[in-house]
């Protein structure tokens, strides 16, 4: 089995919306061992799955706990309101 990928969301401080990520997860992972983790941002206009979400994808294949998101107010994020 390759890399899992989870949509998450969580609250976003102090603005009333959630934000949206996907969690990437290495092949075979473990929740009972420690993991890297490394928050991956997309730049200004994009979203999780394009750059971000690369970035995360490859990431997590060398064996790191990775997270894109979408900022506030963009893709998933925009929709998504506390």
């Amino acid at each position: 089995m390759g890399v899992v990928i989870e949509r998450v969301t969580y609250p976003a401080r102090n603005i009333g919306t959630n934000i949206v990520a996907n969690l990437f997860r290495p092949a075979g992972f473990d929740s009972r061992r420690k993991y890297a983790a490394i928050v991956v941002t997309h730049p200004f206009g994009g979203v999780k799955e394009q750059t971000a979400g690369l970035y995360a994808a490859r990431l997590a294949e060398q064996g790191f706990l990775t997270l894109a998101y979408d900022a506030s107010y963009q893709g998933r994020a925009a929709a998504s309101r506390g």
